[in-house]
């Protein structure tokens, strides 16, 4: 239940990403427009992060949960009732929000509330929620705007009831936090102990460069297959958005296999070699070769994060462990954002294709330095 929560906050969080064509022709803005609306949305969990990302190591995991679900909701209100920017920019912040207080708070939830027997199994389960909601966003979104008849409201209305589930859900499930004041603290800076260091920096340099890659395909891709590939339809963008993060689930499942140590350097090698691919789909237009980097990208970006979340965890205070964990994403959604607000501002004298190609170098130069960093001081097995 903690699990589908998960996946259900997340989903809402890249529901309007196929939409964002409709809504530049309803409302006559720019790519660089809706770069900046997606940013908006990553200040929005930056600062819930900063500010409540250990909220629920005090007050419990559950009301935390229900908190982040309200907010998804009012996101969805937003998005329901739009009649044009303001209605945007206020469901991505509360969006924004959402995700930030679901992030740590979730992936502590789900880790804590597995069984025994699926210990090893904990960490997969809460990052394939995080990856599959935010997957499944899009695909959604997609195919209701394909063939549905009014899809800028149909899909927050089917969200509004997947959310109604989720709560129902949260209220079923038992809290984790055993000592806990009940009451809000003033939120304290995010801190991460000497101890952790050792797994938090390179799980924190691998997973900006996945991040910025996500943040890519969630916010301009649908721009780049309509203006560069030729293809518009919303199905078909929401699908390629999807096979990212289908891609990304598969390289944390591959993760268990390959181990912690290879997995950071290798899923950056497998992140530049998907760049690469994604730059020659955008030199030729073709659409192939772009799902082709996509999945290479996703995969890449799966085993370096799905590594460093299980590092970073492992290595936490279980009273801090929320702290850490939303400490980690803060450094994630700043690559998921300011990243992409460059490709936006980039887009508007060079172009979507240009822009695109600077972006994949310096995703591929810095995937390419953690590689070899990472080869040259590996991950520590202990702190």
């Amino acid at each position: 239940m903690a699990a589908y929560a998960f996946v259900v906050a997340m989903c809402g969080t890249t529901l309007p990403t196929p939409l964002y064509r409709m809504y530049q022709r309803e409302l006559g803005f720019s790519s660089f427009l809706v770069t900046v609306i997606f940013a908006v949305y990553a200040v929005g969990v930056i600062v819930a992060l900063l500010l409540l990302g250990q909220l629920s190591d005090s007050v419990g995991r559950r009301p935390v949960l229900l908190a982040g679900l309200v907010l998804s909701a009012l996101s969805a209100l937003s998005f329901l009732f739009e009649r044009g920017l303001p209605e945007l920019f206020a469901g991505r912040v509360l969006s924004g929000l959402s995700a930030g207080l679901f992030t740590g708070t979730a992936t502590a939830a789900v880790v804590e509330l597995a069984p025994r027997r699926w210990a090893g199994s904990a960490t997969l389960i809460a990052t394939a929620a995080n990856m599959g909601g935010l997957g499944s966003g899009p695909l959604l979104a997609g195919l209701i705007a394909q063939y549905a008849p009014d899809p800028l409201h149909q899909v927050f209305i089917v969200d509004l009831a997947l959310v109604a589930a989720a709560v129902v859900g949260v209220l079923l499930i038992p809290e984790t936090v055993r000592d806990r004041s009940g009451t809000f603290t003033r939120p304290r800076r995010l801190h991460v102990p000497p101890s952790v260091r050792p797994a938090f920096v390179p799980a924190a340099m691998a997973g900006f460069a996945g991040f910025a890659t996500l943040g890519l395909f969630t916010s301009v891709a649908p721009s780049f297959l309509s203006e560069v590939v030729g293809v518009s339809e919303p199905a078909v963008s929401g699908t390629v958005v999807f096979t990212v993060f289908a891609a990304s689930t598969a390289g944390q499942l591959l993760m268990g296999r390959v181990g912690v140590r290879r997995a950071l350097p290798w899923g950056c090698v497998i992140l530049v070699a998907g760049m690469a691919l994604i730059a020659s789909a955008l030199l030729t237009a073709s659409l192939p070769l772009l799902v082709v980097g996509a999945v290479a990208a996703g995969v890449g970006q799966g085993l370096s994060f799905r590594a460093g979340v299980t590092d970073v965890g492992r290595h936490s205070p279980p009273e801090r462990r929320a702290e850490i964990t939303s400490a980690l994403f803060v450094v994630l959604y700043v690559a998921i954002s300011i990243p992409v607000v460059g490709v936006g501002i980039m887009a508007v004298t060079l172009g979507l294709r240009q822009s695109g190609l600077i972006f994949s170098g310096c995703v591929a130069l810095l995937a390419a330095t953690t590689a070899v960093l990472l080869w040259a001081r590996p991950v520590r097995r202990d702190a």
